[in-house]
């Protein structure tokens, strides 16, 4: 694992003793449909105050998260890597 910049290393081991992506990570894989229903909440709650243009932005930026989360942190970087 890459070395965390100061500030954050900081924060996290002040509160919650890890990075928080891991401490997500395990959120999710407990109570996955807890997380799934945060996310159905905020979208809703998104609606209701900016309306429908506000709810495109969120999805917009949600899925921007997602796939960036796929593609860039969902496994160890090997420089030139064929599989």
């Amino acid at each position: 694992m890459t070395e965390q910049p100061d500030f954050y290393r900081r924060i996290w081991s002040t509160v919650g003793g890890r990075p928080w992506t891991y401490i997500y990570r395990d959120v999710w894989h407990r109570y996955e449909w807890e997380v799934q229903l945060e996310w159905a909440a905020s979208g809703a709650a998104v609606l209701y105050f900016h309306g429908w243009p506000g709810l495109g932005l969120f999805w917009a930026a949600y899925t921007w998260g997602y796939l960036n989360g796929h593609f860039f942190w969902g496994t160890r970087y090997k420089e030139g890597q064929k599989e």
